[in-house]
């Protein structure tokens, strides 16, 4: 009767040959898919778009003035003690989209307001500094909002958008 024992035996030369042929074919698909993947990636013009710094400097206390980011118009407001002092004493009640002023300016640098320069009705561009609360107007359908660019008034649904940003320092502001 044979024995049914196994016998452990040192790998073969064909062992080492299956090993190293599945390691150079694995090697060779993740060369062939590296490109093919990578092409999805945004290219280097939409990487700069994404993101912009702006000297604050030069605008002065109650200037406006409207920059592009991704190709969108941003109001960048550098407010006056009054204008804040208004925006902050508004009652949430009486908003369309309620959000206060703190919600829409960074801590410490409440003077300095960022906004998406597009009515949110149909995408106008509003008129600053303008309007029956001094904020902006909306000319196409009536859209009124405040000091802290937040609707009031008009067909439009919401305020006006707040964009990510940050302050790099006390006159530089990322916007994206």
């Amino acid at each position: 009767m044979a024995s049914n024992t196994q016998t452990q035996t040192e790998p073969t030369r064909r062992d080492f040959l299956y090993v190293a042929t599945g390691a150079v074919g694995a090697v060779g698909v993740v060369g062939v898919a590296w490109p093919l993947i990578n092409q999805m990636n945004p290219d280097a013009s939409v990487l700069a778009l994404a993101s912009a710094e702006y000297d604050l400097t030069p605008i002065a206390e109650g200037q406006s003035v409207t920059v592009k980011w991704r190709g969108l118009p941003v109001f960048i407001r550098h407010r006056t003690p009054k204008e804040i002092q208004e925006a902050q004493a508004v009652p949430l009640s009486e908003l369309k989209d309620p959000e206060t002023d703190e919600q829409r300016t960074k801590p410490g640098h409440e003077q300095w307001l960022v906004m998406i320069a597009n009515c949110t009705h149909l995408g106008c561009i509003p008129v600053g500094e303008s309007g029956e609360y001094d904020g902006w107007f909306c000319p196409c359908h009536g859209s009124v909002y405040d000091t802290a660019g937040r609707i009031r008034r008009g067909p439009a649904p919401k305020n006006l958008v707040v964009p990510p940003y940050e302050f790099l320092s006390d006159t530089m502001i990322q916007i994206g």
